[in-house]
């Protein structure tokens, strides 16, 4: 019975994983390969589905701390912090920090995903 609870969790702690992985993919192209934030700051469609995808990152994140809060990821609680931000203070959101978290700590959560699930689809 133990082994089985261990496989769920640790099935539950994957999905939230790739969860994270495939809103960063969605982030990288809304953005494309023009990082530019004149371009972001001007378009809403973007901003708003960047907006999205952090606040289910930080949703993933939550989650994924419950089942198994070994997992070792930087600033676990800041992104949940920035979840409950971007959701809840939708009026106060700045354009300026969010382009620093995409420029500065979603690369780094990338590459802290892809150590902990490799390459597998």
């Amino acid at each position: 019975m133990k082994r089985q609870k261990y496989y769920s969790i640790q099935r539950e702690a994957g999905k939230y994983l790739f969860d994270i992985r495939e809103s960063i993919a969605s982030i990288e192209q809304y953005l494309g390969d023009k990082r530019d934030f004149d371009d972001y700051q001007a378009n809403k469609l973007v901003r708003r589905a960047v907006e999205r995808e952090l606040g289910i990152i930080g949703e993933a994140m939550s989650k994924l701390l419950k089942v198994d809060n070994s997992i070792k990821i930087s600033s676990p609680r800041r992104i949940i912090d920035l979840r409950n931000w971007v959701i809840h203070g939708y009026d106060k959101v700045d354009d300026v920090i969010i382009w620093g978290i995409i420029i500065k700590d979603i690369p780094t959560l990338k590459a802290e995903i892809n150590e902990i699930i490799g390459d597998i689809p």
